[in-house]
């Protein structure tokens, strides 16, 4: 039997679905001994500090990455950042394959003027602060402001303007940052925009986070009629189905006459950003309407962009506009990249199982004989590595600490902390 050893880097769902193809991949005469580097102490990437609170569902794609950790093949090497603690070179000698998983972290700026105001952040800011990314947990996040605008069209606009706009006790039964919650409890935002630089037939929202919005209990959604009916006269006969069921979507909320709530999310179209003003900080927000000179402005003191994603470079990784420069998954000699870091930053979580399984396939048919090399913790030195069973007594001490709050669990934010959790 030919034993190869794959190193990947990044543990969040593109990496844990390259570890299970490789796994689908084995055969009598073909096995692979899996590490996966994380540069945080915690693994599982978005499905932790980048998917909503209030939607715990999507979250339980956590039980296939344990599933995938345990199955005896894969280990686990969490607070291990490439660049101080090893190198991509080390990698590359040491693995018969190496996999980039890092996904797209950055946010991507609008290029207006005013961008830089306090109170104007990126969705990349604003969600790993809310779900207690410890990069993030001291960011200055201002909700003293009445109205905030969240530029952007698809579904992590949405997630920013949905938890804007919630009533906060909402967010008691979920594992949404304490230091969030509190923040939420004392925000005097009460309307929330999205604005979209396009038509809603463009949008990337998906419909079924479109038809979760008229459940919200003590929020109004507002989404113009006249705004979706212009849609459906420029879409026209011939529309494609993820469209029509978007359009659909849209055209319930919009026939819902708003009840009066003190929160209201509404949704603008066909708005262009020109300009965000203010005298040291937030004050209002120039738009001009999409393919004309006519401006409008909106006085607001909060401005979050969720326009998309770049990938962060890694050193000796070549990239090129925010994405690992790769063909069809292959980057150099035993490099590959699979997820956000290769396609950029689209789909939804699932669409980084079929990608991986894609790539690994090419993978497989690249392998030549095994390396004799010698193993990553040669390398490691005095670093502090988080295994799978540090990991897990985290994810316990979390879990049991969300019980008596009848939450699924609290995060530590502070990596010291975690580290101790995890008995090191």
């Amino acid at each position: 039997m030919k034993r190869y050893t794959v190193a990947i880097v990044g543990a969040g769902p593109a990496g844990y679905f390259a570890a299970q193809a490789l796994q689908n991949l084995q055969s009598d005469d073909l096995a692979f001994s899996i590490d996966i580097i994380e540069r945080l102490p915690t693994p599982w990437g978005l499905v932790r500090s980048g998917v909503a609170p209030d939607h715990p569902k999507i979250k339980t794609v956590a039980k296939v990455f344990e599933k995938v950790a345990t199955a005896g093949n894969v280990r686990l090497f969490a607070n291990v950042e490439l660049g101080s603690d090893i190198s991509i070179a080390d990698l590359k000698a040491a693995y018969d394959a190496v996999i980039i998983a890092t996904g797209s972290s950055l946010g991507k700026k609008l290029g207006i003027p005013g961008e830089d105001l306090a109170g104007s952040m990126s969705a990349a800011t604003f969600v790993p602060w809310y779900n207690a990314h410890p990069d993030f947990k001291d960011a200055d996040v201002d909700l003293s402001t009445t109205t905030a605008v969240v530029i952007g069209a698809g579904n992590v606009a949405m997630d920013v303007a949905r938890m804007l706009a919630l009533e906060p006790s909402e967010l008691d039964p979920t594992d949404t940052a304490n230091h969030a919650i509190d923040a939420f409890k004392k925000s005097a935002v009460r309307t929330v925009v999205i604005s979209a630089r396009r038509g809603p037939e463009h949008a990337a929202f998906t419909s079924p986070e479109l038809r979760e919005l008229p459940k919200l209990e003590h929020t109004n959604v507002i989404i113009e009629k006249r705004d979706i009916d212009a849609a459906i006269a420029r879409v026209g006969e011939d529309i494609e189905k993820d469209v029509k069921s978007n359009l659909d979507a849209m055209a319930l909320i919009a026939d819902q006459v708003p009840v009066g709530h003190e929160r209201t999310m509404k949704f603008q179209f066909m708005a262009t950003p020109k300009e965000i003003r203010g005298k040291g900080k937030v004050e209002e927000i120039v738009f001009t309407k999409t393919g004309t000179e006519e401006e409008f402005t909106i006085a607001c003191g909060l401005v979050i962009t969720a326009i998309g994603y770049e990938a962060a470079p890694l050193e000796g990784i070549p990239y090129e506009r925010g994405k690992v420069v790769n063909t069809d998954g292959r980057v150099s000699e035993n490099v590959y990249v699979v997820g956000w870091a290769k396609r950029g930053p689209s789909g939804v979580i699932g669409t980084n199982k079929s990608d991986a399984a894609d790539v690994m396939k090419l993978l497989v048919e690249d392998l030549k004989s095994p390396k004799d090399a010698g193993d990553i913790t040669e390398l490691l030195g005095d670093a502090v590595v988080v295994s799978q069973s540090h990991w897990e007594a985290i994810n316990a001490a979390e879990i049991a600490a969300g019980e008596p709050h009848g939450k699924p669990r609290i995060k530590s934010v502070d990596k010291q902390e975690l580290l101790g959790l995890g008995g090191l």
